[in-house]
């Protein structure tokens, strides 16, 4: 089952079992997904609908920190619930190890020798890792490990 069709029969289950957090939360991820299709005139696939997890998912953390420094609990509480229900759809995450194994399987494919050659072994990591590894931190290994 695609991640799209599960986004919707979660939304129709919390719709009948009157959970209106949930239902309001998956409704914006809904909603974001059905945008990008609209936008772009394309069907998603759930690499696409991963994308768009993670890029709701970067929103809701840095929101929650601004509620927080703010003093806002009750907006950062909001934020944080919201952020559970998209980390629900994820893959589940790399362990460090196996972003540094993955990471050494791209130089060696690649031939990267400096850190020159970062954005080739960048390129073959990035469709490899989508979903599954914070990019950030993957881009800070391979630096580590071109040096």
């Amino acid at each position: 089952m695609s991640l799209k069709i599960r986004i919707q029969d979660d939304m129709k289950t919390a719709m009948r079992a009157r959970e209106a957090d949930r239902l309001s939360a998956l409704r914006l991820l809904f909603a974001a997904i059905r945008q990008r299709e609209i936008d772009e005139r394309i069907e998603l696939d759930d690499s696409g609908v991963i994308t768009i997890l993670e890029k709701l998912g970067k929103q809701r953390k840095d929101a929650q920190s601004q509620y927080e420094a703010a003093n806002r609990p009750d907006l950062a509480e909001r934020e944080a619930f919201e952020l559970t229900i998209l980390a629900h759809y994820l893959p589940q995450p790399l362990s460090e190890a196996e972003v540094a194994a993955a990471v050494q399987a791209a130089i060696t494919e690649s031939g990267a020798t400096s850190a020159r050659d970062m954005g080739k072994v960048m390129a073959l990591l990035k469709p490899r890792l989508a979903g599954r590894a914070d990019m950030t931190a993957v881009s800070g290994a391979v630096k580590v490990a071109l040096a």
